[in-house]
């Protein structure tokens, strides 16, 4: 019985002595299975879909109870009041007291010109006038004299003892003294006024400042010829500096003619400068020039700041949104918080509005947007939008929703 217990206990071993040491046909196998997959994603990598390379911008907030634009131009800060501050003669500078961007007031001195030449007239001319006042004077006593000769002719005529000649030419003399007088009367008023052309030319080396404002350049330097005018082929100056009144900058823009309808005065607008993008500025048209310009097909528009700043100087490139009419719904609808994006990324008709936004993950998203006006870039987004979101600006027109994007690389 444990004979037979034994020999089946054996019975159950396996008995490997007939098989292969080795499989080839497995490793085989194995090998080829790890080349297909290696295969397999090296295609993927491959052929995997791109990310899209897009220019994106991030959405802004736009100010609060702004109303909608419905024109938008650019233009350039001007002064009404601005001066380049000359000499009434021709003379050499002696003193310039002006340097750039001194405040100056109105008939502060800003230069002076050599006196040498205009204090020798003048010494001329008051001596000119003191020669005629002592004429003046002489004749004034020979004429005295003259008169009581005529007298004493008359009264001997009268008596019988002078004759008629005498007394004719006692007559004779007292007119003549008498006119002459006269004429020294009128030479001592010319005297007297050539005298006072001289000292206004002496005044006139004085150049002062014709109103309050800013220097803004200083034009001529001690040492230099300036005149009036344009003289000496270019060596002589025509002015001392530019003077700038402040207080009288305003907004001048070339708007197309075709819009120049929805431009009137008095119309409420929304400038900014170029040098502070984020600065809104209140304005307010004055008038529009009632002339167009022919070559360019506009027309030129002023508007005055609301409020005048430091920072704004004269030259200064600005952009102005002309807004609409402010009635109480337009207020309510401008109070209600917006969005503000570049032009560039609405997409579609008017009738419907999308723009692709940027997800957190690269990805694209189609949100339809609903915007205040299409005039002016940026626009204000009513719905659709919130502030800080990223939306493409630039990209292949093909764009579909979900698809991957990497922030395309500017050239530097």
């Amino acid at each position: 019985m444990a004979m037979d217990s034994k020999v089946s206990l054996d019975d159950l071993k396996i008995d490997r002595s007939d098989t292969p040491t080795g499989s080839g046909r497995g490793r085989l196998v194995v090998s080829l299975l790890l080349l297909l997959a290696v295969a397999g994603g090296a295609a993927w990598w491959f052929l995997r879909p791109k990310a899209i390379e897009v220019v994106t911008a991030r959405v802004a907030e736009a100010p609060a109870g702004s109303v909608a634009a419905v024109l938008n131009a650019s233009g350039y800060v001007t002064a009404r009041r601005q001066a380049t501050v000359s000499s009434k003669i021709t003379g050499k500078v002696v003193e310039v007291l002006v340097e750039e961007g001194m405040a100056i007031r109105e008939g502060q001195v800003l230069a002076r010109l050599d006196t040498a030449s205009v204090d020798r007239e003048i010494a001329l001319a008051a001596a000119q006038l003191e020669s005629a006042r002592g004429a003046l004077n002489e004749t004034s006593v020979r004429l005295k004299e003259a008169e009581l000769n005529r007298r004493r002719s008359r009264q001997l005529f009268d008596q019988g003892v002078g004759s008629r000649s005498d007394l004719d030419a006692a007559d004779a003399a007292a007119d003549s003294l008498a006119a002459r007088l006269a004429a020294g009367r009128e030479e001592v008023k010319v005297a007297e006024r050539v005298l006072a052309v001289r000292q206004q030319d002496r005044e006139d080396t004085i150049i002062r400042a014709p109103f309050d404002g800013v220097a803004i350049s200083k034009d001529a330097q001690p040492g230099e010829m300036i005149s009036p005018v344009s003289a000496g082929g270019g060596f002589t100056r025509t002015g001392v500096c530019t003077l700038v009144d402040m207080k009288s900058l305003e907004i001048e823009i070339d708007v197309n003619e075709s819009y120049i309808g929805r431009v009137k005065a008095g119309q409420k607008a929304e400038a900014t400068l170029d040098a502070y993008p984020d600065w809104q500025i209140p304005a307010s048209v004055i008038t529009s020039i009632p002339a167009a310009d022919r070559e360019k097909a506009t027309v030129r528009v002023r508007l005055a700041f609301d409020q005048l700043d430091p920072r704004i100087l004269p030259d200064m490139g600005v952009k102005v949104a002309f807004l609409g009419d402010e009635d109480p719904a337009v207020q309510a609808e401008a109070a209600k918080p917006r969005a503000r994006c570049p032009k560039a990324a609405l997409r579609g008709t008017k009738e419907q509005r999308t723009v692709f936004v940027v997800t957190a993950a690269n990805r694209l998203e189609r949100r339809a947007v609903t915007v205040a006006s299409d005039q002016g870039d940026p626009v204000d987004v009513l719905s659709g939008l919130t502030a800080g979101e990223r939306v493409v600006v630039e990209g292949p027109a093909e764009l579909v929703e979900g698809a991957q994007v990497v922030e395309a690389k500017k050239d530097q």
